[in-house]
């Protein structure tokens, strides 16, 4: 593979990086905290904005994780920094917790949608009525998979915003260029 500046990521990773982060915040502000409750009492989501959002931008999220790893395993060499070993092992567990929990909010929401049997309404009118091959699965009564799906979502900002603290940090105290590094 060839090599990438060394004190750079290449401008896909960026990409996908600064992409995924605006795609979860804007979810994140436009996930309905009542959801349960407004489907319960009859609203159809298709006729919420925020809802068909939120569900079309969870997708994009999974879509774009997908992406992105299979790009992880053949882009060119990220850059490498010096910094203390509990630093790195900090960074690489926060960076993998980061990695699940973009994986799991979409599978969550869709655990919720398909044991609550609700649908999954996407933009562009595209709806999934019928998920009873999730609600009929092992998976479905092991956990509230709505009460899941928002603990995951306030986890994944949470730890957004102390990954984004941490290179903010790195830039300030250390200056070490971590956070130049992936920015545009």
């Amino acid at each position: 593979m060839k090599k990438n500046n060394a004190d750079q990521y290449d401008k896909l990773s960026k990409a996908f990086h600064w992409i995924t982060a605006i795609t979860v915040v804007i979810a994140f502000v436009l996930g309905p905290g009542d959801f349960g409750r407004l489907l319960h009492n009859g609203i159809d989501p298709g006729t919420r904005n925020d809802i068909v959002w939120h569900e079309t931008l969870g997708l994009t999220v999974f879509t774009l994780t997908s992406l992105r790893l299979v790009w992880v395993a053949v882009r060119p060499d990220a850059p490498r920094f010096q910094m203390a070993t509990w630093m790195r092992l900090l960074s690489r567990l926060m960076h993998f917790v980061l990695w699940c929990l973009l994986f799991a909010l979409p599978l969550s929401a869709l655990l919720a949608l398909g044991t609550e049997a609700h649908p999954l309404t996407l933009l562009g009118g595209f709806r999934i009525n019928d998920m009873s091959f999730i609600a009929n699965s092992y998976f479905s009564g092991l956990a509230d998979w709505g009460d899941v799906h928002k603990f995951l979502g306030d986890l994944i900002i949470w730890l957004a915003g102390i990954h984004a603290l941490a290179a903010i940090y790195h830039h300030i105290k250390l200056k070490d260029g971590i956070l130049t590094s992936m920015l545009p």
